[in-house]
């Protein structure tokens, strides 16, 4: 038996029952593949629904506000893919008459949607004979055929891709996509996968050769770079201080507190940090340390420290990105992950005193 059937057969009696396999819209399929490029099916799924329910439609999405768009997304990281998502949506009300592109051609061109996207997107919606190759197929063809070419090489996206379009299963392109990535989720899996019952290893270099675990091969990522922010939490007649982050860092256009960003972490008692909070928030200002979380981004890792700030000064001629808003509009902006945690377990503690 080929490897296509072996692979066709395994899934069509161990795939899982999900939503947006029972469909060849375009729209629902890309919603679906955008979402779990961030996360776990498991993890994901909540999100996919969630976004559908609010927006039945692309038409729906396009006119919904960026606001909304990043609320639900949040949690998700990323949030650049969000707003790409917002815009794609515009660009098929206006540019495709509301219809979802089902043509690679046509898809590759969105914002946001890169090869992969549109492989998938093309192949589940319309049966476009292209490959997908995502990091699940990467891993099962690189164990199957025992290829050590780094994954995240030109030359290894190159190989993995020439070598899956080969291998695509021509009669039914979806079917076998589905199928390979479902292998390499649940099968094949990153860690201890069970070779035992996998109906490849007759055949499996890696298996033979015992080389599971070292397949594939990845070039490390460069070093994360080191943050500090220190975050001020300001109340006043039942109403918070937010600001609105803009272009040019993290988190654009979400919702966070005041900040001054330091070379290290200070304690309230620092003297160069208390310093620097009187100078941005009056002489009368004082801190109080409330919480310290880390926060891991791709090619970041920031600690954040809250603050509850009392006696300040604010000029809001200057900080025009700062604002007073009640705490059920606060629950409808959209935060950074860190801001969502920190509200929600402090909340009663410190929100509402």
């Amino acid at each position: 038996m080929t490897f296509q059937n072996e692979i066709i057969n395994w899934y069509l009696a161990n795939k899982r029952d999900l939503p947006w396999r029972h469909t060849n819209d375009a729209y629902t399929i890309w919603l679906s593949e955008i979402i779990l490029q961030q996360t776990r099916v498991e993890q994901g799924l909540p999100y996919f629904n969630k976004f559908l329910s609010n927006f039945p439609t692309v038409n729906d999405f396009a006119n919904a506000t960026e606001a909304k768009v990043l609320q639900l997304w949040q949690g998700l990281g990323y949030y650049s893919r969000g707003r790409n998502m917002h815009a794609t949506a515009q660009i098929v009300l206006n540019e495709h008459k509301g219809i979802f592109p089902t043509s690679y051609h046509e898809l590759i061109k969105l914002k946001g949607v890169g090869e992969y996207t549109a492989a998938a997107i093309s192949s589940f919606s319309s049966g476009e004979a292209k490959a997908v190759v995502d990091g699940n197929v990467f891993r099962v063809l690189a164990r199957y055929y025992g290829i050590d070419t780094p994954i995240n090489t030109p030359k290894g996206k190159k190989d993995f891709f020439n070598l899956a379009n080969d291998l695509l299963y021509i009669p039914d392109p979806a079917l076998y996509n589905q199928a390979i990535m479902e292998f390499g989720a649940i099968q094949c899996k990153p860690k201890s996968p069970n070779c035992a019952v996998c109906p490849l290893n007759l055949d499996c270099h890696a298996l033979r050769k015992n080389i599971v675990n070292q397949l594939p091969v990845k070039l490390p990522k460069a070093e994360k770079k080191f943050r500090y922010l220190n975050y001020f939490v300001c109340i006043a007649d039942g109403k918070i201080l937010v600001r609105e982050r803009q272009k040019g860092d993290i988190w654009q256009h979400l919702y966070d507190f005041p900040s001054i960003e330091t070379a290290h972490i200070p304690d309230s008692n620092d003297e160069n940090f208390i310093k620097s909070v009187k100078e941005e928030y009056g002489e009368t200002a004082a801190v109080k340390l409330v919480s310290y979380k880390k926060h891991v981004l791709t090619h970041q890792i920031i600690h954040v420290q809250f603050f509850a700030l009392k006696n300040y000064i604010f000029n809001f001629n200057k900080q025009k990105e700062l604002n007073w808003v009640s705490f059920n509009s606060l629950d409808e902006l959209p935060k950074p992950n860190v801001i969502r945690t920190f509200i929600e377990e402090f909340s009663e503690s410190i929100l509402k005193t």
